[in-house]
């Protein structure tokens, strides 16, 4: 049976509710892009200020670390919450929607650090009773700009010398169409690897009456984006999920005028770095000889983007066990597949065994199956949800401390 410490966790966590919110609303009004976050950094170490905690500020980026030593020696268990916003103008009506400007917390980025600000609390109460440490990671630029690499690259995992290196990673993921204070995960790949793809197709220019006399490069570029979404269909393992999608094309200034060049932007989304690889070399060869047979030439670039997101199968075991114990069983499931967005705590999941999950926040008033979804300038997430996620934060940290004794 679950120890009582673990089932009163949901207790504590209401009982910082409101701290909860306002940080969160306080961060909503105010979101931030990138790596650069200094307003946010602030609240954070703010929020953070009372606490018996050892606070770190990132040098190149606006990242902050926490560092919670418990009463007694033991291992190292790292929880992360991410901070950045999105380049999109709300359109939520909420009495705290963001005053800036063609920037939103759309992903629910804010709810994140809110969450892990409040989980801190919560164990920096419990903190006689903690054999090791929490290292809190509140990490800037998870939208696109590798903010996790930078916080590695500049020491994250040695913060408390190599014998404190975290044992165990953990992070949750709010989602506006997943039932509020639900919690699921899956074993394995839950996020696919992310590529942009970009090919410019080089002709020769001339008078859209005489293509004969040019090399135009739009059909050949037309031709590139079938010929792509057919290779995939017979040249990748159908049991290998892959998205490619071309989804930016440019070429021509006007109606009569055949361009000397076209370009295709698109992104690639894999799930094992085997497919990945494959792909990459038939974009290669299918744009080059498309080009070719056009008489044109392409020039193909493929930026490597997040690694898969890989969950560990104990992890993410410990994640529905904690989550049950903490919430009750019919609050927890398990994801049949994964899921073709990327994120970069894949980074840190690649160093540390650990797992991310996603957190239900559709508020109850609001029919899942028209549910703005994460990313949409219309999408409302239910404040009541992030109680359930502190919980589960500072479960899975008492959990990674003690291992067997709560739950």
């Amino acid at each position: 049976m679950p120890d009582a410490l673990i089932t009163d966790l949901h207790a504590m966590a209401r009982s910082v509710q409101p701290r909860t919110v306002a940080l969160r609303r306080a961060l909503h009004r105010h979101p931030e892009l990138g790596l650069d976050l200094p307003r946010t950094r602030d609240a954070v170490v703010a929020a953070l200020a009372d606490l018996p905690l050892q606070v770190h500020l990132g040098r190149s980026v606006s990242s902050v670390v926490a560092v919670l030593e418990g009463e007694r020696p033991g291992p190292t268990v790292l929880l992360r919450g991410d901070m950045d916003a999105l380049p999109l103008t709300e359109d939520t009506g909420l009495e705290f929607a963001s005053e800036v400007d063609g920037t939103m917390h759309a992903c629910g980025h804010d709810t994140h650090v809110a969450m892990l600000a409040s989980a801190a609390r919560v164990l920096s109460g419990l903190r006689e009773q903690l054999a090791g440490r929490v290292l809190f990671m509140f990490q800037p630029g998870e939208e696109g700009f590798h903010g996790a690499r930078y916080m590695i690259d500049e020491g994250l995992l040695d913060r408390t010398g190599p014998a404190g290196r975290p044992e165990r990673a953990y992070a949750l993921h709010i989602s506006g169409t997943l039932p509020a204070g639900e919690v699921h995960v899956r074993p394995g790949p839950l996020m696919a690897a992310a590529d942009t793809i970009r090919v410019t197709v080089t002709g020769r220019g001339g008078h859209a009456s005489a293509p004969h006399d040019a090399l135009d490069p739009v059909p050949a570029a037309a031709a590139m984006v079938g010929a792509l979404q057919t290779a995939i269909t017979r040249r990748i393992d159908t049991h290998q999920p892959v998205v490619l999608t071309i989804a930016h094309i440019v070429a021509g200034t006007t109606d009569n005028v055949i361009p000397e060049t076209a370009f295709l932007e698109g992104t690639l989304r894999t799930l094992s770095e085997t497919s990945r690889d494959a792909v990459h070399e038939e974009i290669q060869r299918v744009c080059r000889y498309t080009a070719m047979a056009h008489g044109c030439t392409a020039e193909v670039e493929i930026e490597r983007g997040y690694p898969v997101t890989v969950n560990d199968r104990g992890a993410a075991g410990r994640v529905e066990a904690v989550a049950a114990s903490t919430l009750g069983g019919d609050r927890v499931a398990t994801m049949e597949t994964p899921i073709m967005g990327a994120e970069d705590f894949s980074y840190v999941l690649a160093e540390v065994p650990g797992a991310l999950a996603f957190l239900g926040g559709c508020p109850l008033d609001v029919d899942l199956a028209t549910a703005p979804p994460n990313h949409s300038n219309r999408v409302v997430f239910d404040e009541d949800a992030m109680a359930a996620g502190v919980a589960v934060y500072s479960g899975l940290a008492l959990d990674a401390l003690h291992p067997g004794r709560y739950v």
